[in-house]
């Protein structure tokens, strides 16, 4: 399950729990959806995986289905996430005890001028699309792309981007 879908399965559950009431799973048509588990579970496959491993004739194959329908449901569950954007994605009032716990943290396992900071990501790989022509070979890693690592910080008051 987590191989597949990329997540644990009572994470799993909340996101069904949190989605399956939105009025894009419902439809007047003799025929009926896919069950929203599984509309899920082919979208977070796709979304977990890169390369052949997520196009959709894959994910048709592994979910018995059309490839049509693969495209259909990946949709439906994209707009039902979109819709719970603010209920997924929250960060702490600036005044809060969750905020100061986390300025802590960043304080004492960083650096001093990055307490401040609200959103970082340590060491992303950003996949390229293509060989870079100018020292391409430099930018291929360890899984067989091409890439680059960045280290991305967001402050109250300014953007650090270091790659």
């Amino acid at each position: 399950f987590r191989q597949k879908l990329c997540i644990n399965p009572d994470i799993f559950d909340a996101i069904l729990d949190q989605i399956s009431g939105h009025a894009i799973f419902q439809n007047n048509s003799n025929n009926r959806q896919l069950p929203i588990a599984l509309q899920l579970a082919m979208f977070l496959n796709h979304a977990g995986h890169y390369g052949n491993a997520a196009s959709n004739q894959d994910i048709a194959q592994w979910a018995g289905i059309g490839v049509g329908s693969v495209t259909n449901c990946m949709n439906r569950v994209m707009v039902a996430l979109l819709d719970q954007h603010d209920e997924f994605i929250s960060f702490p009032m600036a005044d809060s005890d969750d905020a100061e716990k986390a300025c802590e943290w960043v304080e004492g396992k960083t650096c001093p001028e990055w307490r401040n900071g609200i959103f970082a990501i340590d060491r992303s790989a950003v996949n390229l699309m293509n060989k870079p022509g100018f020292h391409g070979k430099v930018f291929f890693n360890r899984k067989s792309t091409y890439s680059l690592n960045c280290q991305v910080c967001f402050s109250s008051c300014d953007f650090v981007c270091l790659i």
